[in-house]
């Protein structure tokens, strides 16, 4: 039999996934509280309760608090002030929240707090639609699972299969993972099966439900058993979870923080600029100037013009580096490393970015090329004024852009204010923005050039790697993001 006792001390999963046997968890007064709220969630008359002020209130237990504290968070957002305890009472979730809510958390410890309760190895599965947003999420899973020693895998596009089938082999308990690599590994990785699994986390989960990931979604579901619990966390949601929901998830609960589908922070100070076409560059120039110091993303429509910005910037002196479809994954990983710590002040970006990440301290986002759509330019500006910090958003809107930007100011039901320029200040650039703008344009020749010469038939793959895409698609390329 097992012995009960309070969760004061820290406990670790043990090596082959088992929890000590001699100890079993007591619920704490905060989750029986929150029991309790639950049991009575569905009287619409209802006097609200105190908004919970801290992790422990919620349910969580102290080893995890610990974590918690120890990463900074003090105090539960919104999403994880209704998300966790619905979670810990064992319910599915649909959860609505702004970019740089807190979603991660919100899904990860009362994942975290039922492997301690009872481990087991492959006990959790979360879905990401991007490479990057997979190894972000499994960085939160393992610092908040540090004191108990949890063990997660990324299995992902781009990087080799074989040490993934290794260390599936090694039976982590948590798996991160992109949807085609992971149906790779469930039909070609011998004695691997999610038969067991526990937990379903499906991530942005309206990029999971886009074009070729339903689809393949749908065929991940065949392989998991219908026992488990989901969760489905996004800022927004398509038409298609309603199929999803019926498909996969059992009487969820919905939880929302957002007014509107095109809400945005309070803290976001957000703005445009009508520009020429053909100055876009001389005014970039003259922002990045102005705002000096600051660490921005600049987000373009293209893989091309990405990284012609970002030669084109580092040519003027400023530390940019690209990111983009393009590149290798670990020269991905690379660019978002040195962004983060750094190392680099400007990361010049496609809507690979645009997704999920949470990168700290950014403090500008540029739209260089308007996004095509208003969800896309909700997740842009979302990189930065997140967790409760302030943060700009700076958009180009040439004599092209007009009515597609009439159009996302229509769904945020808001004008927006034009940021202000003096035109003869800007022109003063025209001479060494022209310099740089023909250097740009040389390299970015010697690239295609480069790529034309070796016939690998991928635009701007990392030359370091030499390796290009081949011509039969391939699972792996539905893990590939927009460029």
């Amino acid at each position: 039999m097992t012995r009960r006792q309070n969760w004061t001390g820290k406990r670790k999963l043990s090596h082959d996934g088992e929890a000590p046997e001699n100890v079993s968890p007591e619920p704490s007064d905060a989750s029986s509280e929150n029991s309790e709220e639950g049991d009575n969630a569905d009287g619409a008359d209802e006097t609200p309760t105190r908004t919970p002020t801290t992790f422990k209130e919620l349910g969580i237990v102290d080893s995890l608090c610990e974590a918690c504290d120890s990463l900074g968070y003090k105090t539960p957002t919104p999403i994880q002030a209704q998300s966790i305890p619905l979670a810990l009472q064992g319910q599915d979730l649909i959860g609505l929240a702004e970019t740089g809510s807190g979603k991660t958390a919100a899904f990860v410890l009362p994942i975290l707090q039922d492997l301690l309760n009872k481990a087991q190895q492959l006990h959790s599965l979360i879905l990401a639609p991007t490479r990057e947003l997979a190894y972000q999420i499994s960085h939160v899973v393992e610092a908040l699972g540090s004191l108990i020693g949890v063990r997660c895998v990324v299995l992902v596009g781009g990087m080799a299969n074989i040490p993934q089938a290794i260390a599936l082999g090694k039976k982590p308990h948590i798996i991160v993972a992109t949807p085609g690599r992971l149906i790779d590994h469930l039909e070609n990785t011998k004695g691997f099966s999610l038969r067991q699994l526990k937990y379903l986390v499906m991530d942005e989960a309206d990029r999971l439900l886009d074009f070729d990931f339903g689809p393949t979604l749908l065929k991940v579901l065949t392989h998991l058993p219908k026992g488990r619990k989901t969760y489905l966390y996004s800022a927004t949601m398509s038409k298609k979870v309603e199929e999803l929901q019926r498909a996969s998830l059992s009487n969820p609960v919905r939880v929302s923080v957002s007014q509107d589908k095109y809400q945005t922070v309070s803290t976001l100070i957000q703005s445009y600029l009508f520009v020429p076409h053909k100055h876009k560059d001389l005014y970039l120039v003259h922002i990045l100037n102005e705002l000096a110091g600051q660490t921005g993303i600049i987000f373009t429509r293209t893989v091309n013009e990405a990284q012609r910005i970002s030669i084109f910037l580092g040519s003027l002196g400023f530390s940019a580096i690209p990111i983009h479809g393009g590149l290798s994954q670990p020269a991905r990983l690379a660019a978002l490393n040195k962004f983060r710590a750094k190392s680099r002040k400007l990361l010049v970006a496609s809507d690979v970015a645009a997704r999920g990440l949470d990168i700290p301290s950014v403090d500008l986002v540029v739209n260089f090329d308007l996004p095509h759509d208003s969800k896309t330019y909700i997740h842009r500006v979302g990189r930065t004024a997140r967790a409760g910090k302030s943060g700009r958003a700076i958009s180009f809107v040439s004599q092209y852009d007009v009515e597609l930007w009439m159009r996302i100011e229509n769904a945020l039901q808001k004008k927006l204010d034009e940021y202000e320029t003096v035109k003869e200040e800007v022109m003063v650039l025209a001479e060494r923005v022209g310099d740089a703008q023909r250097a740009a344009a040389m390299k970015m020749k010697e690239l295609h050039e480069d790529r034309d010469s070796r016939k690998k038939g991928s635009t701007l793959k990392d030359n370091r790697t030499g390796k290009g895409a081949k011509g039969k698609r391939r699972r792996d390329d539905m893990d590939k993001d927009e460029a």
